[in-house]
Protein backbone atom coordinates (compact mmCIF):
# COMPACT_ATOMS: atom_id res chain seq x y z
CA UNK A 1 0.00 0.00 0.00
CA UNK A 2 1.33 3.42 -0.90
CA UNK A 3 2.28 5.76 1.90
CA UNK A 4 0.29 8.95 1.92
CA UNK A 5 2.80 11.79 1.77
CA UNK A 6 2.27 14.65 4.19
CA UNK A 7 2.20 18.06 2.52
CA UNK A 8 4.99 20.46 3.38
CA UNK A 9 3.63 23.70 1.96
CA UNK A 10 0.42 25.65 1.88
CA UNK A 11 -0.32 24.92 -1.76
CA UNK A 12 -1.09 21.35 -0.75
CA UNK A 13 -3.17 22.36 2.29
CA UNK A 14 -6.69 21.27 1.42
CA UNK A 15 -9.50 19.19 2.83
CA UNK A 16 -8.32 16.10 0.91
CA UNK A 17 -4.94 16.13 2.65
CA UNK A 18 -6.65 15.42 5.97
CA UNK A 19 -7.15 11.85 4.77
CA UNK A 20 -3.38 11.41 5.00
CA UNK A 21 -3.62 11.76 8.79
CA UNK A 22 -6.22 8.99 9.12
CA UNK A 23 -3.71 6.28 9.96
CA UNK A 24 -6.10 3.61 11.26
CA UNK A 25 -6.39 1.23 8.31
CA UNK A 26 -8.28 -1.74 9.78
CA UNK A 27 -11.64 -2.08 11.50
CA UNK A 28 -9.97 -3.71 14.51
CA UNK A 29 -7.77 -0.64 15.05
CA UNK A 30 -10.75 1.69 14.85
CA UNK A 31 -12.75 -0.42 17.31
CA UNK A 32 -9.78 -0.49 19.69
CA UNK A 33 -9.36 3.29 19.58
CA UNK A 34 -13.10 3.88 19.99
CA UNK A 35 -13.22 1.49 22.96
CA UNK A 36 -10.22 3.06 24.70
CA UNK A 37 -11.47 6.59 24.15
CA UNK A 38 -15.00 5.73 25.23
CA UNK A 39 -13.86 3.90 28.37
CA UNK A 40 -11.17 6.36 29.48
CA UNK A 41 -13.23 9.41 28.52
CA UNK A 42 -16.36 8.30 30.34
CA UNK A 43 -14.49 7.35 33.51
CA UNK A 44 -12.46 10.56 33.36
CA UNK A 45 -15.55 12.78 33.14
CA UNK A 46 -17.32 10.87 35.91
CA UNK A 47 -14.37 10.78 38.30
CA UNK A 48 -13.34 14.40 37.84
CA UNK A 49 -16.94 15.56 38.15
CA UNK A 50 -17.11 13.65 41.41
CA UNK A 51 -13.92 15.37 42.60
CA UNK A 52 -15.40 18.78 41.77
CA UNK A 53 -18.58 17.90 43.66
CA UNK A 54 -16.66 16.68 46.71
CA UNK A 55 -14.54 19.84 46.78
CA UNK A 56 -17.30 22.42 46.33
CA UNK A 57 -19.89 20.61 48.47
CA UNK A 58 -17.67 20.88 51.54
CA UNK A 59 -16.99 24.33 53.05
CA UNK A 60 -13.71 23.03 54.47
CA UNK A 61 -12.21 22.18 51.08
CA UNK A 62 -13.65 24.73 48.64
CA UNK A 63 -12.03 27.61 50.55
CA UNK A 64 -8.50 26.16 50.54
CA UNK A 65 -6.14 27.24 47.73
CA UNK A 66 -4.79 23.69 47.48
CA UNK A 67 -8.19 22.32 46.51
CA UNK A 68 -8.93 25.32 44.32
CA UNK A 69 -5.93 24.32 42.21
CA UNK A 70 -7.00 20.66 42.27
CA UNK A 71 -10.48 21.69 41.10
CA UNK A 72 -8.84 23.56 38.20
CA UNK A 73 -6.96 20.38 37.32
CA UNK A 74 -10.19 18.36 37.44
CA UNK A 75 -12.02 20.90 35.26
CA UNK A 76 -9.19 20.91 32.71
CA UNK A 77 -9.25 17.10 32.56
CA UNK A 78 -13.03 17.08 32.02
CA UNK A 79 -12.82 19.56 29.14
CA UNK A 80 -9.83 17.78 27.62
CA UNK A 81 -11.62 14.43 27.76
CA UNK A 82 -14.82 15.68 26.16
CA UNK A 83 -13.16 17.68 23.37
CA UNK A 84 -10.43 15.10 22.72
CA UNK A 85 -12.74 12.07 22.58
CA UNK A 86 -15.32 13.76 20.35
CA UNK A 87 -12.80 15.16 17.85
CA UNK A 88 -10.38 12.19 17.94
CA UNK A 89 -13.03 9.49 17.45
CA UNK A 90 -14.85 11.51 14.79
CA UNK A 91 -11.63 12.02 12.83
CA UNK A 92 -9.88 8.63 13.15
CA UNK A 93 -12.82 6.23 13.58
CA UNK A 94 -15.61 7.82 11.52
CA UNK A 95 -13.21 9.56 9.09
CA UNK A 96 -14.95 12.87 9.56
CA UNK A 97 -13.54 15.51 7.23
CA UNK A 98 -16.69 17.52 6.64
CA UNK A 99 -15.39 20.57 8.48
CA UNK A 100 -13.16 23.46 7.57
CA UNK A 101 -9.60 24.22 8.56
CA UNK A 102 -10.85 26.78 11.10
CA UNK A 103 -13.14 24.25 12.80
CA UNK A 104 -10.35 21.69 13.04
CA UNK A 105 -7.92 24.22 14.49
CA UNK A 106 -10.60 25.35 16.94
CA UNK A 107 -11.01 21.77 18.17
CA UNK A 108 -7.25 21.35 18.41
CA UNK A 109 -7.01 24.63 20.32
CA UNK A 110 -9.58 23.39 22.80
CA UNK A 111 -7.60 20.21 23.42
CA UNK A 112 -4.32 22.15 23.75
CA UNK A 113 -5.89 24.66 26.13
CA UNK A 114 -7.26 21.93 28.39
CA UNK A 115 -4.11 19.82 28.52
CA UNK A 116 -1.89 22.89 29.00
CA UNK A 117 -4.18 24.10 31.81
CA UNK A 118 -3.93 20.66 33.39
CA UNK A 119 -0.14 20.83 33.44
CA UNK A 120 -0.16 24.42 34.66
CA UNK A 121 -2.60 23.54 37.45
CA UNK A 122 -0.19 20.86 38.59
CA UNK A 123 2.57 23.45 38.64
CA UNK A 124 0.51 25.85 40.77
CA UNK A 125 -0.36 22.98 43.10
CA UNK A 126 3.33 22.14 43.43
CA UNK A 127 4.17 25.75 44.28
CA UNK A 128 1.30 25.83 46.78
CA UNK A 129 2.58 22.69 48.51
CA UNK A 130 6.13 24.05 48.60
CA UNK A 131 5.02 27.29 50.28
CA UNK A 132 2.85 25.32 52.73
CA UNK A 133 5.74 23.11 53.81
CA UNK A 134 8.66 25.54 53.50
CA UNK A 135 6.95 28.56 55.14
CA UNK A 136 3.98 27.21 57.14
CA UNK A 137 3.74 30.24 59.44
CA UNK A 138 3.35 32.63 56.48
CA UNK A 139 1.28 30.34 54.26
CA UNK A 140 -2.12 31.95 54.91
CA UNK A 141 -0.69 35.40 54.24
CA UNK A 142 1.13 34.40 51.05
CA UNK A 143 -1.48 32.07 49.56
CA UNK A 144 -4.92 33.66 49.84
CA UNK A 145 -8.05 32.67 47.94
CA UNK A 146 -7.93 35.90 45.97
CA UNK A 147 -4.37 35.22 44.81
CA UNK A 148 -5.28 31.63 43.99
CA UNK A 149 -8.20 32.65 41.76
CA UNK A 150 -6.09 35.39 40.16
CA UNK A 151 -3.35 32.88 39.37
CA UNK A 152 -5.90 30.52 37.82
CA UNK A 153 -7.34 33.35 35.71
CA UNK A 154 -3.89 34.21 34.34
CA UNK A 155 -3.19 30.50 33.80
CA UNK A 156 -6.29 29.77 31.74
CA UNK A 157 -5.97 33.00 29.74
CA UNK A 158 -2.34 32.23 28.86
CA UNK A 159 -3.12 28.65 27.86
CA UNK A 160 -6.04 29.76 25.68
CA UNK A 161 -3.90 32.43 24.00
CA UNK A 162 -1.09 30.02 23.12
CA UNK A 163 -3.55 27.39 21.87
CA UNK A 164 -5.37 29.92 19.67
CA UNK A 165 -2.25 30.97 17.74
CA UNK A 166 -2.75 28.45 14.88
CA UNK A 167 -6.34 29.60 14.48
CA UNK A 168 -5.20 33.23 14.44
CA UNK A 169 -2.76 32.62 11.59
CA UNK A 170 0.24 30.65 12.83
CA UNK A 171 -0.43 27.62 10.63
CA UNK A 172 1.37 26.15 7.67
CA UNK A 173 -1.37 27.06 5.20
CA UNK A 174 -1.27 30.77 6.02
CA UNK A 175 2.51 31.01 6.37
CA UNK A 176 3.33 28.68 3.45
CA UNK A 177 5.66 26.75 5.76
CA UNK A 178 6.39 23.12 6.58
CA UNK A 179 3.37 21.27 7.99
CA UNK A 180 3.50 18.84 10.87
CA UNK A 181 3.31 15.13 10.11
CA UNK A 182 1.06 14.50 13.11
CA UNK A 183 -1.55 17.28 12.96
CA UNK A 184 -3.25 18.76 9.87
CA UNK A 185 -2.57 22.45 9.14
CA UNK A 186 -0.20 22.78 12.14
CA UNK A 187 3.10 24.56 11.50
CA UNK A 188 6.19 22.62 12.55
CA UNK A 189 7.65 25.66 14.30
CA UNK A 190 4.48 26.06 16.36
CA UNK A 191 4.58 22.38 17.32
CA UNK A 192 8.22 22.81 18.36
CA UNK A 193 7.31 25.79 20.53
CA UNK A 194 4.39 23.96 22.15
CA UNK A 195 6.57 20.93 22.91
CA UNK A 196 9.26 23.18 24.42
CA UNK A 197 6.65 24.94 26.56
CA UNK A 198 5.32 21.58 27.76
CA UNK A 199 8.82 20.35 28.60
CA UNK A 200 9.50 23.57 30.52
CA UNK A 201 6.30 23.08 32.52
CA UNK A 202 7.23 19.47 33.28
CA UNK A 203 10.74 20.54 34.29
CA UNK A 204 9.39 23.23 36.64
CA UNK A 205 6.96 20.74 38.17
CA UNK A 206 9.76 18.20 38.73
CA UNK A 207 11.96 20.85 40.38
CA UNK A 208 9.13 22.06 42.59
CA UNK A 209 8.28 18.54 43.74
CA UNK A 210 11.94 17.78 44.37
CA UNK A 211 12.00 20.68 46.85
CA UNK A 212 8.66 19.53 48.30
CA UNK A 213 9.99 16.02 48.90
CA UNK A 214 13.14 17.43 50.48
CA UNK A 215 11.07 19.53 52.88
CA UNK A 216 8.72 16.62 53.53
CA UNK A 217 11.61 14.40 54.60
CA UNK A 218 12.84 17.12 56.93
CA UNK A 219 9.38 17.40 58.48
CA UNK A 220 9.17 13.63 58.91
CA UNK A 221 12.46 13.68 60.77
CA UNK A 222 11.25 16.61 62.87
CA UNK A 223 8.02 14.81 63.78
CA UNK A 224 9.92 11.72 64.85
CA UNK A 225 12.04 13.80 67.21
CA UNK A 226 9.14 15.85 68.63
CA UNK A 227 6.27 13.40 68.78
CA UNK A 228 5.27 14.48 72.25
CA UNK A 229 5.35 18.21 71.48
CA UNK A 230 2.95 20.27 69.42
CA UNK A 231 0.40 17.61 68.52
CA UNK A 232 -1.72 20.04 66.49
CA UNK A 233 1.26 21.35 64.54
CA UNK A 234 2.44 17.80 63.86
CA UNK A 235 -1.02 16.90 62.55
CA UNK A 236 -0.86 19.81 60.11
CA UNK A 237 2.60 18.73 58.99
CA UNK A 238 1.41 15.17 58.42
CA UNK A 239 -1.41 16.47 56.21
CA UNK A 240 1.03 18.57 54.17
CA UNK A 241 3.44 15.65 53.79
CA UNK A 242 0.58 13.34 52.77
CA UNK A 243 -0.68 15.76 50.14
CA UNK A 244 2.84 16.34 48.86
CA UNK A 245 3.37 12.61 48.39
CA UNK A 246 -0.02 12.37 46.68
CA UNK A 247 0.93 15.01 44.14
CA UNK A 248 4.26 13.29 43.51
CA UNK A 249 2.27 10.20 42.55
CA UNK A 250 0.19 12.37 40.22
CA UNK A 251 3.39 13.70 38.66
CA UNK A 252 4.82 10.21 38.16
CA UNK A 253 1.67 9.11 36.32
CA UNK A 254 1.77 12.32 34.28
CA UNK A 255 5.34 11.74 33.10
CA UNK A 256 4.70 8.08 32.25
CA UNK A 257 1.59 8.89 30.21
CA UNK A 258 2.96 11.92 28.37
CA UNK A 259 6.51 10.70 27.62
CA UNK A 260 5.60 8.56 24.55
CA UNK A 261 3.51 11.33 22.97
CA UNK A 262 6.12 14.03 23.54
CA UNK A 263 8.92 11.74 22.31
CA UNK A 264 7.10 11.09 19.03
CA UNK A 265 6.32 14.81 18.63
CA UNK A 266 10.00 15.65 19.04
CA UNK A 267 11.01 12.88 16.63
CA UNK A 268 8.53 14.15 14.01
CA UNK A 269 10.16 17.59 14.09
CA UNK A 270 13.57 16.26 13.08
CA UNK A 271 12.67 13.23 10.96
CA UNK A 272 9.85 11.88 8.83
CA UNK A 273 7.53 9.38 10.46
CA UNK A 274 6.45 6.08 8.96
CA UNK A 275 2.84 4.92 8.94
CA UNK A 276 3.62 2.51 11.77
CA UNK A 277 4.93 5.29 14.02
CA UNK A 278 1.95 7.49 13.27
CA UNK A 279 -0.34 4.62 14.28
CA UNK A 280 1.66 4.26 17.48
CA UNK A 281 1.17 7.99 18.10
CA UNK A 282 -2.59 7.63 17.68
CA UNK A 283 -2.73 4.87 20.31
CA UNK A 284 -0.28 6.68 22.63
CA UNK A 285 -2.55 9.72 22.53
CA UNK A 286 -5.11 7.76 24.52
CA UNK A 287 -2.59 7.62 27.40
CA UNK A 288 -3.35 11.31 27.98
CA UNK A 289 -6.92 10.28 28.78
CA UNK A 290 -5.59 7.54 31.06
CA UNK A 291 -3.59 10.16 32.96
CA UNK A 292 -6.69 12.31 33.43
CA UNK A 293 -8.61 9.24 34.60
CA UNK A 294 -6.01 8.12 37.17
CA UNK A 295 -5.58 11.50 38.90
CA UNK A 296 -8.97 11.50 40.69
CA UNK A 297 -8.39 7.93 41.90
CA UNK A 298 -5.16 9.06 43.51
CA UNK A 299 -6.95 11.98 45.18
CA UNK A 300 -9.67 9.72 46.59
CA UNK A 301 -7.16 7.21 47.93
CA UNK A 302 -4.63 9.67 49.35
CA UNK A 303 -6.53 12.77 50.45
CA UNK A 304 -8.19 12.24 53.84
CA UNK A 305 -10.58 15.15 53.35
CA UNK A 306 -11.78 13.98 49.94
CA UNK A 307 -11.95 10.33 50.99
CA UNK A 308 -14.00 11.19 54.09
CA UNK A 309 -16.35 13.32 51.96
CA UNK A 310 -16.67 10.41 49.52
CA UNK A 311 -17.52 8.02 52.36
CA UNK A 312 -20.22 10.38 53.62
CA UNK A 313 -21.62 10.68 50.11
CA UNK A 314 -21.71 6.88 49.69
CA UNK A 315 -23.33 6.44 53.10
CA UNK A 316 -26.00 8.98 52.17
CA UNK A 317 -26.55 7.21 48.85
CA UNK A 318 -26.99 3.86 50.64
CA UNK A 319 -29.56 5.35 53.00
CA UNK A 320 -31.50 6.71 50.03
CA UNK A 321 -31.45 3.27 48.41
CA UNK A 322 -32.67 1.57 51.58
CA UNK A 323 -35.54 4.02 52.07
CA UNK A 324 -37.52 2.90 48.96
CA UNK A 325 -36.94 -0.74 49.90
CA UNK A 326 -38.33 -0.22 53.38
CA UNK A 327 -41.35 1.90 52.39
CA UNK A 328 -43.22 -0.87 50.45
CA UNK A 329 -42.84 -3.18 53.42
CA UNK A 330 -44.20 -0.55 55.75
CA UNK A 331 -47.07 0.12 53.36
CA UNK A 332 -47.94 -3.58 53.06
CA UNK A 333 -47.83 -3.96 56.84
CA UNK A 334 -50.14 -0.99 57.19
CA UNK A 335 -52.57 -2.42 54.63
CA UNK A 336 -52.65 -5.83 56.33
CA UNK A 337 -53.37 -4.23 59.68
CA UNK A 338 -56.25 -2.28 58.11
CA UNK A 339 -57.70 -5.48 56.59
CA UNK A 340 -57.45 -7.28 59.91
CA UNK A 341 -59.22 -4.41 61.61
Amino acid sequence: MDICKIPENASKCSGSTMECFMVLSTQAQKISIATLCGLFGTLCVFENSLVLYLIFSSPGTRKKPSYIFISSLALADILASIIFVCSFVNFHVFNGTGFSKEVFLLQLGGVNTSFSASLSSLLLTALDRYISIARPSEYKLLMTRRRAWTALGVLWLSCATVAALPLLGWNCCTLDSRCSELFPFVDDNYLSGWVCLTLVLLGCIVCAYAHVLCRARQHVAYMEQHQAQGARQNTRMRMDVMLAKTLVMVLAVLVLCWSPVLALMIYSIFSRLSDALRKVFAFCSTLCLLNSMVNPIIYALRSKELSSSLRRLLAQFRRQLKAPEESPEAESTHRSSVVET
